[in-house]
């Protein structure tokens, strides 16, 4: 199985403004995070994925299978969560998840058993019969990644899969993206680092319409030896500086004082410093800060 997409381009407003320029992915099964800040592309990439958008050049294959060629066969390999929860606030779980099989095209046996099956997935069987309008934003979420899975999707577009829920909640759906994630391509759209560090095959970096970099966690973190650090500082008016020259992806308060985690390419050699393992939240803030 594999997703193709090759040397893609996408402008808006006859050209002026680059949603996407020459992305070049190549994706087989598995998680790949797709991180970038407000503008970077992840939208415009996602809707030509999903079929909502063509682009200006370039081509999507599915198994070597141009997407635009392939039509309602791609459709029905694929699955997809929004990010905006436009729900029918008069449906009820249960009839959702029963009207977007129907609109999938499942059988009322396939229905049944999948709606059963996801509904305690996301944990949601207390709350079936209740009017979506009476769902928290982190129980429409949940609904929300049920009905892109109805159709056991090869493919699966998750945007912001976990916001809004608790701590628990975003450890399952973590969890259980990881899981499934075995034989289907799974992309992820999110701004919670955390959220695809542990779990993805690979991360996506796009920045104003580029690919900035594509790869495994651990050898984009290896990129980052010697550029965190760890600073010791005695009071606010330190802070304030130490803020003011560096980037600074945390800040915390213990027994040894202030502690702020700088981002550098550097060393911060006129505080007092020890070098740490990055992670990818660092690695955000050296690419996009």
């Amino acid at each position: 199985m594999k997703l193709h997409i090759s040397q893609v381009s996408k402008s808006y407003q006859k050209g002026k403004i680059m949603a996407l320029d020459g992305i070049d992915l190549e994706l087989t099964p598995g998680v790949y995070g797709l991180l970038g800040p407000n503008g970077a592309g992840k939208s415009t990439l996602i809707n030509l994925l999903v079929g909502n958008l063509k682009a200006d050049m370039g081509t999507v294959r599915y198994n070597d299978c141009d997407i635009e060629t392939l039509g309602q066969k791609y459709r029905e390999v694929l699955g997809y969560m929004p990010q905006q929860q436009q729900l029918y606030d008069d449906f009820t779980g249960t009839r959702f998840l029963w009207y977007m099989a129907a609109m999938k095209g499942l059988t009322k046996k396939q229905a049944k058993a999948s709606i059963n099956r996801l509904l305690d997935v996301v944990n949601l069987q207390e709350h079936a019969h209740k009017r979506l309008s009476t769902y928290s934003g982190g129980m429409k979420q949940r609904i929300l990644i049920a009905q892109a899975l109805l159709n056991d999707p090869s493919i699966l577009i998750l945007d912001e899969p976990t916001a809004g829920l608790d701590p628990k909640e975003r450890i399952n759906i973590r969890n259980f993206i990881s899981t499934i994630a075995l034989n289907k391509i799974v992309i992820v759209a999110t701004h919670v680092v955390t959220d695809i560090e542990f779990i993805a095959k690979e991360v996506i970096l796009l920045k104003k319409g580029k690919l900035v970099v594509k790869d495994e966690p651990i050898r984009l973190l290896k990129t980052m030896d010697g550029h965190v650090f760890e600073v010791n500082i005695s009071d606010g008016r330190e802070l304030e500086n130490l803020q003011n020259q560096y980037r600074i992806s945390n800040i915390s308060n213990d027994s040894r004082g202030i502690c702020a985690r700088v981002v550098s390419e550097k060393a911060p050699l006129e505080y007092h410093h020890q070098v740490v393992h990055p992670n990818l939240e660092d690695l955000y803030l050296f690419h996009f800060d």
